[in-house]
């Protein structure tokens, strides 16, 4: 038997209340193969800790996080503390110290889900979104002058590495190539003269290594356009690390929601722990009434089995969530029932069977 060590961080709002049902269903689908366990270890980091120790995190919190398997991440934010040191302090730090360069973002309508278009099915909306995650537009370069006066001036540059641009791009052919799939790559070459320019450069590059794999290019507003009027036009995604955050919850809307959206943040090479995560947020308006949708929780729960190389129980998984979504009868409230929480997590597991 195989034993992982999986740190849990269920942060802030509804995240505790979401992994607890995802913790719950590696529990069990553990419990019915037999042939993997786990060992989970919880951290208290988030918002709260840092309104008691001005912090988001430990010192030394990466250091303890280092020797473990994977990371299952709640949800961060709450009002009190500003956005951007609630993300940068702990989410981000995460990513970067641990080079999870690689975000994978299913987008995927399964059975039972409404979409908001009316020609969307679970045949055209099925893509996967790989969006750059180390670098690019969130890679925190830049300058604050004159603060406060009449000639203040911001800088945000965006860093776009030889390395981090290309490593990114190959990842993607492989999985396009994988899967038999088409690969499409989202820029704005047109305005953004370097950055962007450089992108497709190294996408055409990188392209001709993989003749076998067919490409598109667009830029993101007509990729934009495209997820709505003609989604069945994308497979496999590849972008830039703003344009890929903005992109997916476009995406999520098509699939049914924010309460159905995950996401793995990946370091392929493995030296260091990958993170898991429903993307939803903390959603603090509901937190604590027992009403958040754990299903995007259990679905990167879903994704963690993948990376583990056991895609068959990760299938298992999702095939379940489309399940309990097809029988409609236990959902929370922003699916249009009435479950709780704790009851979804619990249909899931009476419902899930591994032969």
């Amino acid at each position: 038997m195989v034993t992982k060590r999986i740190a849990v961080i269920p942060g802030d709002g509804i995240g505790p209340e979401v992994v607890n049902e995802g913790i719950k269903v590696m529990r069990k689908v553990a419990e019915l193969d037999g042939n993997i366990a786990f060992e989970f270890t919880s951290f208290p980091w988030g918002c709260e800790y840092y309104l008691e120790h001005g912090k988001m995190m430990a010192d030394d919190g990466i250091e303890q996080l280092r020797s473990f398997d994977a990371i299952y991440l709640g949800a961060v934010g709450y009002p009190g503390v500003p956005d951007h040191i609630s993300l940068w302090d702990l989410l981000l730090i995460i990513r970067k110290q641990f080079d999870q360069y690689v975000n994978l973002r299913p987008i995927k309508l399964l059975g039972g889900a409404k979409c908001p278009i009316g020609h969307g099915t679970s045949e055209n909306i099925d893509m996967l979104f790989i969006r750059e995650n180390s670098e690019g537009e969130y890679a925190g370069a830049g300058e604050w002058l004159f603060k406060g006066k009449p000639e203040e001036v911001v800088l945000q540059t965006g860093i776009f590495s030889r390395k981090g641009t290309e490593r990114i791009i190959r990842h993607a052919f492989e999985i396009a190539k994988q899967e038999n799939k088409t690969l499409t790559s989202v820029s704005k070459a047109n305005a953004l003269n370097y950055s962007m320019v450089f992108w497709d450069e190294v996408f055409e590059e990188v392209g001709k290594e993989y003749p076998e794999v067919e490409t598109y290019s667009y830029l993101v507003d007509a990729a934009a356009m495209h997820m709505i009027i003609d989604p069945g036009r994308f497979e496999v995604v590849v972008t830039s690390n703003l344009f890929g955050d903005i992109l997916t919850d476009v995406g999520a809307a098509l699939a049914g929601g924010m309460g159905l959206a995950a996401g793995a943040n990946i370091n392929p090479e493995r030296t260091f722990p990958s993170m898991f995560e429903p993307v939803h947020g903390s959603a603090p308006d509901i937190a604590g009434k027992g009403i958040a949708n754990p299903l995007a929780a259990i679905w990167s729960v879903s994704q963690m089995f993948d990376f583990f190389g056991r895609e068959d129980l990760g299938k298992k998984i999702l095939d379940t969530i489309e399940e309990i979504m097809v029988e409609g009868t236990v959902l929370t409230p922003d699916l249009g029932g009435i479950a709780k929480t704790n009851e979804v997590g619990d249909r899931i597991i009476q419902l899930i069977k591994l032969n």
